[in-house]
């Protein structure tokens, strides 16, 4: 495969990730304000955002280390909110899983919400792409998310308490899941666990340390393996 097709989907990559700079940006200097007012110094908060790279695990994590919950809390509920990682990864697997070792390395590391969204779209749109050209579309959705994200953490670590409330930064955080989400709501079954998880943490909020979110997640998981199942078994009747 040429360079140039290579370097056709990398710079299709970067384009098709920068809308995602309009959410990224605000939610990042977010971060940077609520690690810093929860009590992290400024290396502590960049180790944060770049050794973890995952902000809502981040935010769940601070938020339960500012309640003082128990260790245990804190890691299991950050784990919890990340298990769509692994989700990710089985899913990326047959388009990348054939790339060299220290490129697989990278991209289990740069694997983000926004950097899966971006890259499995395109993957099902252009199946006849190679794994070189995969792999280079991937690294083109990171190449501006994720140094924006140290980039605007380190914004908001620096200017702290100076942002005044009436900007309401906090509105980045829905936002981000949102345009990551709906778009995939594709099949029944994608419709089902995330009504479900939604309704679930609704019910369970009333758990302390927002474990109700471990229920619900678990739950939508449920619901969807059911209906694709379901799903499954009348397309097998059908034919």
């Amino acid at each position: 495969m040429s360079d140039t097709h290579t370097n056709s989907t990398y710079w299709q990559g970067v384009r098709d990730s920068l809308p995602f700079l309009l959410v990224i940006s605000p939610f990042g200097i977010l971060f940077g304000v609520v690690a810093t007012e929860a009590g992290l110094n400024l290396l502590e908060t960049m180790s944060f955002s770049i050794v973890v790279i995952a902000g809502a695990a981040q935010f769940t994590a601070l938020q339960l280390m500012s309640e003082h919950a128990p260790t245990f809390v804190v890691l299991a509920s950050a784990l919890a909110v990340n298990l769509r990682m692994a989700m990710y990864s089985a899913s990326l697997t047959p388009h990348l899983g054939a790339a060299p070792l220290w490129q697989r390395a990278l991209i289990a590391y740069f694997t983000v919400d926004q950097s899966y969204a971006c890259s499995i779209t395109a993957y099902e749109n252009n199946p006849g792409w190679s794994t070189r050209q995969k792999v280079a579309y991937f690294f083109g959705t990171v190449t501006s998310v994720c140094p924006a994200w140290y980039v605007m953490t380190y914004v908001g670590a620096m200017i702290g308490t100076a942002i005044p409330p009436e900007l309401a930064l906090d509105f980045a955080v829905p936002i981000t899941f949102i345009a990551i989400v709906a778009p995939m709501l594709r099949t029944p079954a994608h419709r089902a666990a995330a009504a479900t998880s939604v309704v679930l943490a609704l019910v369970f909020s009333f758990i302390p340390y927002n474990l109700g979110l471990m229920v619900a997640g678990v739950g939508g998981m449920m619901a969807g393996a059911r209906v694709e199942l379901w799903q499954n078994r009348k397309e097998q009747e059908v034919a």
